[in-house]
């Protein structure tokens, strides 16, 4: 691994940042911020959730939150103010000089559009853009049609991969990438980490990244911005290998805690959602395949599922499936014994309040146009019939059980940071009180302590209302220290996933 220079490019600072405070109202979103961009540099910026990190990217783009203002400090890029460009000044640095990848990139990409027309549009000189050689750089198949695919048949990983090719289809001067990790595995994390490094030293970019991986920051990164709500302190980075163990794919659901709870998870209650000889396809026309095939999955009430696997493998659309938004190839699942509609627009409506989704995307899954309050409020009228007066106290029960305060409430999505949003994408599945909770990579854009916060609520839903959860994460050891059960999907992403039939056996080590 590259061992840094701590000196200064010649060339100069690419962007700086000096004592930079933002608000929005009375709110702050970051204070006192100081870094330095250089070309051929990777800043990683690191913090608590809320600290600030996606507001300072933002600033560096030219684009703070709606209403949000710069209360101290100043702010450098290429040489420009740059959120005190006119506007055509501004699109056009953007168009050729900066790209920002956001923590929700599966929301910028035009659902209409195929991967690489999405990638070529980007492009300085479309028709000739090397999208197969962009492909290949973030670790995308280039054999197995996914260029002509659209973006809803990718899953949230490669969704990712194709955000970051088209950033990298301008050849910016500057690179912005908040948690550009987020929902990958392992070793995918390992490629992008190289191939920053590769693009810094090669093309001289400067790069500047949110994330809560210290692996990932270790492997990368020259220099470390932490932020905190109070004093950001900026120190430099030396890399050392890390090492990072990646067990050999399971096929089949196993326990992944002690080996006496097997006889409990495969023998205890009567499973809430039982799933036999699921089949799943993604994609359309040529381009669909499959990728879940007799899968078998037995959700008993109190316990928490594990799924893991490489990208592309299924595990969104296995979740997708059970909340019925994808509709399966084969198959039978059933609630509480009861046969359950592929389609939840053939479910009842009291099917559809028993088995809630946290997407991995909230940005994408909360109307912008809706308060948090007024979020949490929905489902309590939609399923308990409460008055809107009365459900004041009950919205500030749930943004607390998350770690947000009541003030939240108040706030709209864009007000947010990543890991906020993801809070309140949970509260508002549990506002419904469901017996089945399906939770897509929820703790990945989460740092350390907060993900903790959310395991530990989780933890005591299971044990007091006997609730049944589903965690999709690549987070092995979070699994391995929450899960009852641990269902390894062994597909390589893009590729046919056999079916996991075999009887439970315990985890080594």
């Amino acid at each position: 691994m590259r061992v840094a220079d701590p000196a200064p490019s010649a060339t100069g600072p690419a962007a700086r940042a000096a004592g930079l405070s933002a608000a929005l109202g009375g709110t702050p979103l970051l204070t006192d911020a100081t870094l330095t961009l250089t070309p051929g540099r990777i800043t990683a910026i690191t913090g608590p959730s809320g600290a600030g990190k996606t507001t300072l990217l933002r600033a560096l783009a030219g684009a703070l939150p709606p209403g949000a203002r710069v209360t101290a400090g100043s702010l450098t890029v290429l040489g420009h103010d740059i959120l005190a460009l006119p506007a055509e000044e501004l699109r056009r640095i953007r168009r050729h000089e900066l790209a920002f990848v956001g923590q929700d990139p599966g929301s910028g990409l035009n659902p209409r559009m195929r991967v690489d027309r999405l990638i070529g549009e980007t492009a300085p000189r479309r028709r000739r853009t090397p999208v197969t050689d962009l492909l290949r750089a973030v670790r995308l198949p280039t054999d197995e049609g996914l260029a002509h695919r659209r973006a809803a048949s990718l899953s949230g990983g490669q969704q990712r991969r194709v955000a970051l090719a088209r950033a990298l289809a301008r050849r910016p001067a500057i690179l912005l990438l908040d948690e550009p990790t987020a929902g990958l595995d392992a070793a995918l994390r390992d490629d992008i980490a190289d191939l920053l490094r590769d693009l810094a030293d090669r093309d001289a970019i400067a790069i500047a990244l949110t994330s809560h991986d210290p692996d990932f920051v270790a492997r990368c990164a020259d220099d470390a911005l932490a932020l905190w709500p109070d004093r950001p302190v900026t120190t430099p980075v030396t890399p050392v290998p890390v090492p990072v163990p990646v067990p050999a794919p399971v096929s089949a659901p196993v326990p992944a805690r002690a080996p006496d709870l097997a006889a409990t998870a495969t023998t205890g209650p009567e499973p809430v959602v039982e799933v036999k000889a699921l089949d799943a396809r993604v994609g359309t026309g040529r381009n669909r395949h499959q990728v879940l095939a007799g899968l078998d999955l037995a959700l008993r009430p109190g316990t928490l599922t594990g799924i893991t696997g490489p990208s592309g493998c299924g595990k969104t659309t296995l979740l997708r499936t059970l909340a019925g938004l994808h509709r399966p190839e084969g198959g039978d699942i059933t609630l509480g014994g009861e046969p359950l509609a592929a389609s939840y627009r053939r479910r009842t409506r009291d099917q559809r309040r028993r088995i809630q989704l946290v997407p991995q995307n909230p940005l994408g899954a909360l109307n912008p146009a809706h308060t948090v309050g007024a979020t949490l409020t929905r489902p309590l009228k939609l399923h308990f019939a409460r008055p809107a007066d009365r459900c004041g106290a009950r919205v500030a029960e749930l943004l607390t059980a998350v770690g947000l305060t009541p003030d939240h409430a108040a706030r709209y999505p864009h007000e947010l940071s990543g890991g906020q949003r993801q809070r309140v994408s949970i509260a508002r599945a549990l506002a419904a009180e469901p017996d089945v909770l399906l939770c897509d990579e929820v703790t990945s854009a989460l740092d350390a302590d907060t993900a903790d916060d959310i395991m530990e609520l989780l933890h005591g839903l299971r044990a007091d209302q006997g609730l049944a959860v589903v965690l999709v994460s690549h987070d092995l050891s979070l699994l391995s220290a929450h899960a009852d059960l641990l269902l390894a999907l062994d597909g390589a992403a893009g590729a046919p996933l056999t079916g996991h039939r075999a009887a439970p056996s315990p985890v080594p080590g």
